[in-house]
This record gives C-alpha cells, sequence and structure tokens, in this order.
C-alpha cells in the first residue's frame, strides 16, 4: 500500500512581505519577542493571558537566556571547554545557573510567580542560610532570636540596640503617621537613621549588605524610606521560613522563564528556538515593526527584547562579592557534587582577582568556568519607536531590583501598571 505524500501547509502570503522573503511562523502578531530571558518570558506569559498574539523567537537551543539553567553538554559548549570530564557524573543530573540569585521568599518575584499561578509549575526549597565573611570567618546571618544571642557578629549591648531599631522596622508602615516616632523617612537620610539608634559602623555595614543587599554604600546618604523597605522584605521572608528569607526553584533558575513560557503557550503564543533575529525593522516613522530572520520577515505593533538583540546605539553601559552554593539537593548537580557562583560587579580589567577572596572560600574546585558580562539598560522608554528593551540582571544576589525593571517594562508595553497587592502569603492567583 502506497503511503500519502505528507500534506505541508503553505505559509501565508502578504502584501507587505518584501520580494523574495517569505512569512515567520504565521506572519502577524500582536508583539514579536526577542530572547527566553525571565523578563521577557514574563511579559510574553502576561500578554498572552491578556489575548495578544505572540511571537517569542531565541537564538539559543534552551530557554532562560542569560537565566537559563545548563545540562553539562550544554555547559560545556557555551564556555568552549572541550569534552565533558567522565568524572562529573551524568548529564541530566545537572541544571547548572547562569547567574547567581536566590529568589526573596516575599518579595515581588513570588508576588508575580502567585499572580499569574506559575507556581503550578515548579516546586521550591528554602535556601538553608545566609553567611557573611566577618574579621577573615565565615558567620550565619541570625535567623532566630536564638541564633542572634549566640552570634559574634555584634557584642551585647550592640545587640540590644539592634533589636530595638529591628523592632521600629517592623511596626513601620509608609502611610500610618503612628508608626513614624518623629522620623520621617522621605528626609532623614540611612546612615541618620542607623545612628538615631545609636548602631554602631560595622553594624550599618551588615545591616545594609547582608539584609538589606545592597551592592554599595550610596544608600547611606539617600533617604531610608527604600531601604527600610527593602529590609522589611528581607525580614518578612525570613519569617516565612524561618532559615533563610530566600527560596529556589528545585531543577534549577531556568525553571521561572520555562514556567512562564508555558503560560504564553497555553494562551496560544508561538515559540522558536535557535532562531536568530538578522534585524529589526523599522516603519517610515521611526517605529518598529517586525523582524527578519534568514529569508523571513514577521510582523507586528511593537518589538521586545533583552539589550543582546538590539543596536548598541539604543544601550548604554551601565561593589560586595556573593559566593551563593547549590547542589543535588535542589536538583541541580549529581550526588556529592556542590556547584558555587562567586560574582561582583568589575571594577578594575582583571575579573580573576577580584573574585579571588570569593573562590578562596571554596577549596578544592573540581571545574572553573568564567565569565565577564556586560550590562545593558535601555536609553529611551520605546513610545517613540516601539522597541521595548529589558536591562540586563543586576549584580545583586536575589530577583528585587530585576522584578522592578520588568514591573517597568510592563507599564511601558501596556500602559498600565501590573497589579501587585497579592500577599506573598497567598495561595490564590488571578489567572
Amino acid at each position: 500500500m502506497a503511503e500519502e505524500p505528507v500534506q505541508v501547509p503553505e505559509k501565508p502570503v502578504f502584501d507587505w512581505l518584501p520580494e523574495g522573503m517569505e512569512a515567520l511562523a504565521d506572519g502577524e502578531y500582536d508583539a514579536i519577542i526577542m530572547g527566553t530571558g525571565l523578563k521577557e518570558c514574563v511579559i510574553s506569559g502576561l500578554l498572552s493571558v491578556h489575548g495578544k498574539k505572540v511571537l517569542h523567537v531565541d537564538r539559543n537551543g534552551y530557554y532562560g537566556a542569560e537565566c537559563a539553567s545548563l545540562n553539562l553538554t550544554n555547559l560545556f559548549e557555551k564556555f568552549q571547554a572541550g569534552e565533558v570530564p567522565s568524572y562529573l557524573g551524568s548529564n541530566r543530573d545537572y541544571n547548572v545557573d547562569l547567574i547567581p540569585k536566590f529568589i526573596m521568599a516575599c518579595g515581588n518575584l513570588t508576588k508575580m510567580l502567585l499572580h499569574t499561578k506559575v507556581t503550578r509549575y515548579l516546586d521550591f526549597k528554602s535556601i538553608d542560610g545566609s553567611y557573611v565573611y566577618k574579621g577573615g570567618k565565615i558567620l550565619k546571618v541570625p535567623a532566630t532570636p536564638e541564633e542572634a544571642l549566640r552570634s559574634p557578629l555584634m557584642g551585647l549591648f550592640e545587640k540590644r540596640r539592634f533589636r530595638k531599631f529591628l523592632i521600629y522596622i517592623d511596626q513601620y508602615k509608609e502611610n500610618v503617621p503612628e508608626t513614624f516616632e518623629e522620623r520621617d523617612l522621605t528626609k532623614m537620610t540611612m546612615r541618620q537613621l542607623y545612628e538615631d539608634f545609636g548602631l554602631q559602623p560595622d553594624t550599618h555595614e551588615f545591616i545594609s549588605h547582608a539584609m538589606c543587599l545592597m551592592t554599595d554604600d550610596k544608600h547611606l546618604d539617600e533617604p531610608a524610606l527604600d531601604t527600610v523597605k527593602e529590609l522589611q522584605v528581607y525580614m518578612y521572608s525570613l519569617a516565612r521560613y524561618g532559615t533563610s528569607p530566600y527560596i529556589y526553584p528545585v531543577y534549577g533558575l531556568g525553571g521561572l522563564p520555562e514556567g512562564f513560557s508555558r503560560l504564553c503557550a497555553i494562551h496560544g503564543g508561538t515559540f522558536m528556538l535557535n532562531r536568530d533575529v538578522d534585524e529589526i525593522v523599522f516603519d517610515s516613522e521611526g517605529k518598529a515593526c517586525g523582524v527578519k530572520s534568514g529569508n523571513e520577515m514577521a510582523k507586528a505593533q511593537m518589538v521586545i527584547g533583552d539589550p543582546s538583540y538590539f543596536p548598541r546605539d539604543k544601550v548604554g553601559r551601565k561593589n560586595d562579592i556573593f559566593v551563593c552554593s547549590v547542589s543535588s539537593a535542589h536538583a541541580v548537580s549529581a550526588r556529592g557534587i556542590y556547584i558555587a557562583i562567586v560574582s561582583t560587579k568589575m571594577e578594575t580589567g582583571k575579573p580573576e582577582e577580584e573574585i579571588a577572596p570569593g573562590l578562596m572560600l571554596l577549596g578544592h574546585i573540581m571545574q572553573r568556568f568564567t565569565t565577564v558580562a556586560t550590562t545593558y539598560e535601555p536609553i529611551s522608554n520605546g513610545s517613540d519607536d516601539q522597541c521595548f528593551i529589558s536591562s540586563s540582571f543586576d549584580g545583586a544576589s536575589h530577583f528585587e531590583s530585576d522584578v522592578n525593571d520588568l514591573l517597568s517594562l510592563y507599564k511601558r508595553v501596556t500602559g498600565e501598571d501590573l497589579d501587585m497587592t497579592i500577599n506573598a502569603d497567598s495561595v490564590d492567583a488571578d489567572y
């Protein structure tokens, strides 16, 4: 019996297609999104939920872009490190993150995951603890009153002042003047707030960098309100699980963009991996109206993406050492092997020397990869040319400022604020 030939559907034809070019996928979309990083996947998911027709492309063969979690094959290929050593175990045991971040348990990313019900696609684990390096020693950041009493980070009298300070922070509410205790945090600097409670400079540094998670000291001479809010998020997140303020997705951070990609696909979004963009097409008014990939082209009302897809004239170049460690307990490595990521914002042209203090804490290193990433941010909001560009991930150990950029991107794209009033402890969501 002769087999019937497979019928290949004809590609759609449009009047706007240049001669010799074919339609990319369905040809016409409400939005084309380039790169499957976390920010881009959140936007594609939210747009598709609101009924927008979305085309999402990525030059890589995996989801996540700079937020991906790679198996050993992809990891060694990315860093051009040759053959994978057999002593590292099975390829399928690994999900190695390309960025060193955890999730604040009660932060904005958690709210966004709940808001979209992407949590149904992911499992999370609480991180065992967070630590600081002080005086040549690695010291645990206290997570309970008992640990605080035993901690050598402060003397007895300083601990009493520290406790009084935390009680004030915990009860402070921006819209309830009764909680201000005659302090105007929109004018008082963070340094003045610390000094008002009699806290010592070493304690200022500990709170700012280990709890507020600031990467430099600029905030000390700025109004205290924003830093106090960061500290409140840390305190609420720590109280949520009691070991550290962080949670982490089982199988690595790459699960986050994959979850939002699934949300987009369920609502009709089209995804194309291993598909680079050769050109962003602009109309006669200078507004982005589509993309070209090889001899194919798609058209859209707006083009959204990470900075690597846009011409450099549209982005500009924009300091603590962070060490994070995960293992087979988080389903990211073979049993008995730990993955550590040491990162910082470069201040010199010698990256190896800058991260050396962090590397010294790790002991024997079986395999090491070093990369330097240039960070970019958009120089315009996208309203003039319909090019909506996210900023590169920052150097912090968490996603809070990245989510602020994501919320800004969402507003620039849709003209509306994303509702973030959901409680991070909630088990219900909107979609």
